[in-house]
């Protein structure tokens, strides 16, 4: 049965090599078992038809009896089109029918002047239309195999879970007799999708873990002790001494710790990362913290010599503009152990780059680093160091679990006493004046301030543009003060001097793109003005936000748009003005765009192919999948137990498949 699973595509009947090659190209579906797991997005009720007058963006899936008047194709890039086709009911009214993938094959497909039956769901273009043609491809197939599908979960999980048999989910997923029936078929084949990435997840961290011994930090002497008792600027929250113990237990059990620390801008990581790191010294090794830009790296090295104040350890700082003599003592001072703690950029994985003993590692904003760079670092040690990942950016526990799944985790939920919520407030464009009035008055009151334009990859030029006209138009508003100016385009020197210029003081107003979402600290600045908002994800505006409310002034957060907003946008603003719960507005962001890119401005699309589960709602059956992966390889840690063979072998035919494995584990 796995023989004819495999088959070609070309070879049912109805497809060819002309169709094959398309249903490749628009729809990557290349064998019998591509089209059996093309599953429907959406089953519609058939019982009604609508007329396109009746249709608004709030109804679910829909269908509409009428034909197409023509199509029309749009570039969206060099590969790709994006294909509209205008279809009227008869009524007068027109619709459109966007297809962004499978648009060649629409046009090939289906007939001008021709009556149809569409469906789909009204004014939603990342929903999609599935093809009658592939849907009568589907029924030939089903009917071609007579034999039950192989069965990929054993007895003791499907019985257990009360799953149907996946033979029947696989069939009754295109063809239910009932709701019901649907529903069960769904809940079987995204358990089985989501088991299967845990269970990868988990056998990778079991390798890792049998693999690598971590050194043993069995000491918490002088160092962590001096600084705890005499240097500790303030008390500890309780979130803060709950993850030093997590930490300081993972380094004490002989094996290596991979952990991952998620706190709010704000929460206290960097104080954190340095008692571990203490630790590290107490028991005879370095430590290193890298990070993503030579501004976050100063601004860690700033903040760890307040911290450390007199205290007789030697810190040093390597990124990129460090050159010459003062560069061969820090590498001279790493290899022969006097240097116990570096801070750097990417300028610290260099060959050049060599450690005594390092056993601690930070990695911060760890998403800015690509996996070999990171082992670059691990590997300057005879064994591997000790790993603390850190992330301003709050990943929901359902997408934890499944990107960083083979990472233990720690948060921080709480915040330093004394810190004041940012007050978060919408205003339109058209109330700019008085905007500018009350930026003018925090100005005078010794206050800075941030206003970030826009500079999304696909506007580049309207949006610089934008910002350079901008700039210009607040020189005029503001006379009276010095203003910044900072964007990615910028040559890195020029940026780094003008950022500094506001570190500083020396410039009141920072006019930038959202190069300073990450790593900017000027406690001083209690404004952030977010222009186009509507522009932004949900994350991209929390990290904005964080920039601001670092001091004991209230700050605020200025989100400024159109007054015609989308529904998702509007919902979207609501919740950065009702909330500074950074997991809150994750959760939000995962179930508004999906679990995409969410540090970054493409917040849209998968992070792994998943075809049917759906990682922002299915959170109960990601939990039950992990479970049971877990117990698995509790119970057969080496993979090798007959009783679970056919998991393993499973598993193997996945990893041979097109699944980005390398992006889950």
């Amino acid at each position: 049965m796995t023989s004819i699973l495999q088959q070609d595509i070309q070879y049912l009947a109805g497809v060819g090599p002309n169709r094959r090659k398309m249903l490749s190209d628009e729809l990557g579906i290349q064998t019998f078992g591509d089209l059996l797991g093309y599953f429907p997005y959406k089953h519609v009720d058939r019982s009604r038809l609508y007329s396109i007058g009746e249709l608004n963006g709030d109804m679910p899936f829909v269908q509409v009896k009428g034909h197409i008047l023509s199509f029309e194709t749009f570039k969206m890039s060099a590969r790709k089109e994006r294909v509209v086709a205008h279809f009227t009911d008869g009524t007068g009214k027109v619709m459109d029918l966007t297809w962004f993938n499978g648009g060649k094959y629409a046009k090939q497909t289906y007939t001008i002047g021709k009556e149809y039956i569409i469906f789909g769901r009204p004014n939603v273009y990342n929903g999609r239309l599935n093809s009658r043609a592939v849907e009568r491809l589907t029924k030939t197939l089903l009917d071609v195999l007579k034999e039950s599908l192989p069965e990929t979960l054993p007895p003791f999980i499907t019985e257990k879970l009360h799953l149907m048999s996946r033979d029947e989910a696989m069939r009754k997923i295109h063809y239910p007799q009932n709701a019901k029936e649907l529903e069960r078929a769904r809940v079987r084949l995204k358990f089985e999708e989501l088991f299967y990435v845990q269970l990868n997840i988990l056998r990778y961290a079991s390798d890792q873990r049998r693999k690598y011994r971590g050194y043993v930090f069995s000491k918490v002497g002088d160092c962590f002790n001096d600084f705890f008792y005499h240097h500790l600027p303030f008390q500890l929250t309780g979130a803060q001494k709950r993850v030093i113990r997590e930490i300081r237990k993972d380094m004490g059990s002989g094996r290596q710790m991979n952990r991952l620390l998620q706190g709010d801008v704000g929460s206290g990581k960097t104080l954190v990362a340095l008692m571990s790191m203490l630790i590290a010294l107490d028991n005879g090794y370095q430590a290193c913290i890298m990070a993503p830009t030579e501004i976050l790296a100063e601004q860690h090295l700033k903040t760890i010599m307040d911290f450390l104040q007199d205290m007789p350890i030697r810190v040093a700082l390597l990124t990129g503009i460090v050159k010459g003599k003062r560069r061969q003592e820090i590498l001279d001072g790493l290899l022969d152990g006097t240097v116990q703690i570096l801070v750097g950029t990417h300028a610290v994985i260099e060959d050049t780059v060599q450690f005594a003993r390092l056993g601690f590692v930070v990695v911060d904003e760890q998403h800015r680093f690509g996996v070999a760079q990171r082992a670059k670092l691990w590997n300057k040690s005879i064994n591997p160091p000790h790993v603390l990942v850190m992330t301003a950016t709050p990943i929901p526990r359902t997408l934890a679990m499944t990107l960083y799944g083979d990472l233990d985790v720690s948060i921080i939920d709480e915040l330093p006493p004394g810190r004041k919520p940012v007050v978060t407030q919408h205003v339109f464009d058209r109330s700019l004046p008085s905007l500018y009035d009350s930026i003018r008055k925090q100005i005078h009151l010794g206050r800075q301030v941030y206003i970030v334009f826009p500079l999304i990859e696909e506007s580049e030029k309207i949006d610089l543009k934008n910002l350079e006209d901008g700039f210009e138009v607040l020189r005029q508003v503001f006379p009276e003060f010095r203003l910044s100016k900072v964007h990615g385009k910028m040559k890195p020197a020029d940026k780094e001097a003008e950022m500094q210029r506001f570190v500083s003081g020396e410039t009141q107003i920072l006019v930038a793109t959202t190069v300073i979402e990450v790593g900017v600290n000027v406690p001083n600045a209690s404004v952030m003005v977010i222009l186009e908002a509507q522009r932004f994800g949900l994350s991209q505006l929390h990290q904005l936000r964080g920039r601001v409310g670092r001091g004991a002034d209230q700050s605020y957060c200025i989100l400024v748009t159109g007054f015609k907003l989308a529904e998702d946008t509007r919902k979207r603003i609501d919740i950065m003005c009702e909330t500074n719960d950074g997991f809150r507005i994750a959760e939000a962001d995962l179930k508004l765009r999906g679990p995409g890119d969410l540090e970054g401005t493409q917040q849209s699309g998968m992070a792994f192919d998943l075809k049917i589960a759906d990682i922002a709602r299915d959170g109960q059956l990601i939990q039950m999948a992990r479970d049971e992966a877990s117990a698995i390889i509790d119970d057969d840690p080496t993979c090798t137990s007959e009783r679970y063979a056919l998991l393993w072998r499973r598993l193997k035919e996945l990893r041979k498949t097109n699944i980005n494995w390398g992006a889950i584990s």
